[in-house]
């Protein structure tokens, strides 16, 4: 079982920043968090890295009932959006999998939320 899913678009990597958060935001998403991953390495390392940028993503909702059946669920939180340019032109889009990242947590009805989680998020990648 994959951790994560993905696709891969035709699009700059900043196009593609706008088009996953405006997706996310339409499903309730808001971006807590925004690492550019290339920026860092170059400044902390001296290395250069391709264009990749996290999206710390949480929906209030979904993270209100998860605490509410775990309190420390935090630890697993926010939902991790990747956005990578592979080739000039070509982005891949990809989100951790909440259901594999909660399996851990022995708790039937996070299970369930996670699912839903899932479902939203896949919606959300697939739209952008």
């Amino acid at each position: 079982m994959s951790y994560y899913f993905a696709r891969t678009l035709a699009s700059s990597h900043d196009a593609a920043i706008e088009r996953v958060k405006t997706a996310l935001a339409d499903r309730g998403f808001g971006v807590l968090t925004s690492i550019d991953v290339a920026a860092t390495m170059k400044n902390k390392l001296g290395v250069e890295f391709r264009p990749y940028t996290i999206l710390g993503a949480c929906n209030p909702h979904f993270a209100w009932r998860a605490l509410q059946e775990e309190d420390k669920i935090g630890a697993l939180l926010p939902c991790n959006v990747i956005v990578t340019e592979t080739k000039p032109g070509s982005v891949e889009i990809a989100a951790v999998d909440p259901v594999v990242s909660m399996a851990s947590v022995a708790n039937p009805r996070l299970a369930e939320l996670a699912g839903t989680v899932r479902t939203t998020l896949v919606d959300a990648i697939n739209s952008a």
